[in-house]
């Protein structure tokens, strides 16, 4: 059963009265307010949407300034505290014992099981997406990495999204193969008709929504629905990064465990790394139990400044929405762009998916250029820009930009559906003034003319 749960959600649209990108949604949907923000002749909508009749739910932005800050972990200050630790001490030989009765529950009991600062986050990201216990690891490919060996043995079959995150397709192929553990591949927008996929043997089926680099997205309910009827007993997973957990409530959807990289948009600052794996109660003590076996943690550091970055995600978010969609929207009538990969645009793929399930977009998209640039062009292209710069990684304050040929991307599709021959541009908008970033891009078009 779904519990009721509040959606933020960033509309634009035209002054001029053309639909905004949530003109089409469920009957049982309901705006509470509106604020129109921004300026121009784009209109961003504010809209906050409950289910249900209670008035207790809190707005989202409300929970990310106070999730986490229990007396216990503030001590009196403003933010939780840092506690580093390797040893923690116990008074007294009763005091060890019931700390080591209640280590999994968050007791003071060695530091690979966390401090107060630990324990301050992760609270706060089982409230923000409504799990029962949420680990905590060094990055997001040790989150997925950990999270899939906890539930899988020798001669079961993952079955992962054929636009997973590359180092995910890796760990599965190069990694769990020599654990005897097989893997096979799905359309992105299967849909209900995953369960042609689902074997006797299927342990995990592992989404990405959107997809990485070309932005599919998910028909999350008909997979869940699908699974559940086929392979009830199957873990689902999904790396919600582009999310931030929560614009898409994974767990709310269905989806037993929602994983992070928290290096992008919960740290926002491009300064360090964590990831993060929340999970319902069906899958909370494996998963704990398993990546505390694993020797998976975090330093206290970072641990704080990822709760500090909580604080100010939501008007983060924002502004990545608010930007990203204008420049989306100034690329796809650009004539040297063939198509956008961005969720919140109609005719990208799984658009009325995110319609429907998201309640707002982040920064990052694509656009395919008209044609392959050559490898001259290419660097000519990349090498220039002025305030986008090249780097791996997505979610900080800054813009960034990469480029991949057709080529490239089909050998990271290993199930195929490569269906376009330009040039890939992946961008993350950051939150400079589009006007100057959009300068920027449209320089770097004079350069490929």
């Amino acid at each position: 059963m779904v519990r009721q749960r509040t959606f933020f959600f960033f509309a634009l649209r035209q002054e001029s009265g053309a639909d905004d990108v949530f003109s089409s949604f469920p009957p049982n949907v309901k705006q509470r307010e509106a604020l129109a923000i921004f300026r121009g002749n784009v209109v961003l909508d504010i809209q906050t949407f409950r289910q249900g009749p209670s008035m207790t739910d809190k707005h989202i932005e409300t929970t990310l300034i106070h999730a986490g800050r229990a007396k216990r972990y503030t001590q009196g200050s403003v933010n939780s505290v840092i506690q580093r630790a390797s040893s923690l001490v116990f008074e007294s030989v009763e005091a060890k014992k019931q700390a080591t009765a209640g280590r999994a529950q968050g007791e003071l009991f060695y530091g690979r099981r966390g401090t107060l600062t630990h324990f301050s986050l992760q609270e706060a990201m089982c409230e923000l997406e409504g799990g029962a216990g949420c680990a905590l690891f060094p990055c997001g490919a040790a989150a997925v990495a950990n999270t899939l060996l906890a539930f899988v043995e020798h001669g079961d079959h993952v079955l992962v999204t054929n636009s997973a995150y590359e180092p995910t397709q890796d760990f599965c192929t190069k990694i769990l193969a020599k654990l005897g553990v097989t893997t096979s591949w799905f359309d992105p927008l299967a849909g209900a008709a995953i369960a042609q996929h689902i074997q006797p043997n299927t342990k995990v089926v592992f989404l990405e929504s959107p997809g990485s680099i070309t932005m599919e997205v998910h028909d999350v309910p008909a997979i869940v629905a699908a699974v559940r009827r086929v392979a009830p007993q199957a873990i689902i997973m999904m790396d919600n990064t582009w999310a931030a957990g929560i614009l898409f409530k994974a767990l709310d959807f269905g989806v037993d465990i929602s994983i992070q990289a928290g290096t992008k948009y919960l740290v926002g600052h491009s300064d360090a790394m964590i990831g993060t794996a929340v999970a319902n109660a069906r899958c909370w003590d494996t998963l704990r139990e398993n990546a505390y076996l694993m020797g998976q943690m975090v330093d206290a550091d970072t641990a704080y400044v990822t709760s500090r970055g909580l604080r100010t995600l939501a008007v983060r978010l924002r502004q990545h929405h608010e930007s990203a969609l204008k420049i989306a929207q100034w690329l796809a009538a650009h004539p040297q762009v063939a198509r956008v990969n961005h969720p919140a645009l109609p005719g990208s793929k799984g658009h009325e998916f995110w319609q429907r399930d998201f309640s707002g977009a982040s920064g990052l998209f694509s656009f395919i250029l008209d044609r392959r640039l050559s490898e001259t062009e290419f660097a000519h292209y990349l090498d220039n820009f002025t305030h986008f710069s090249m780097a791996y990684s997505w979610g900080g304050y800054e813009s960034l930009i990469l480029a991949n040929q057709p080529e490239e991307l089909a050998a990271i599709r290993p199930a195929g559906g490569i269906d376009f021959t330009g040039t890939l541009v992946r961008l993350h908008i950051g939150l400079e003034n589009v006007e100057d970033l959009i300068a920027d891009l449209d320089a770097g078009f004079h350069r490929i003319a």
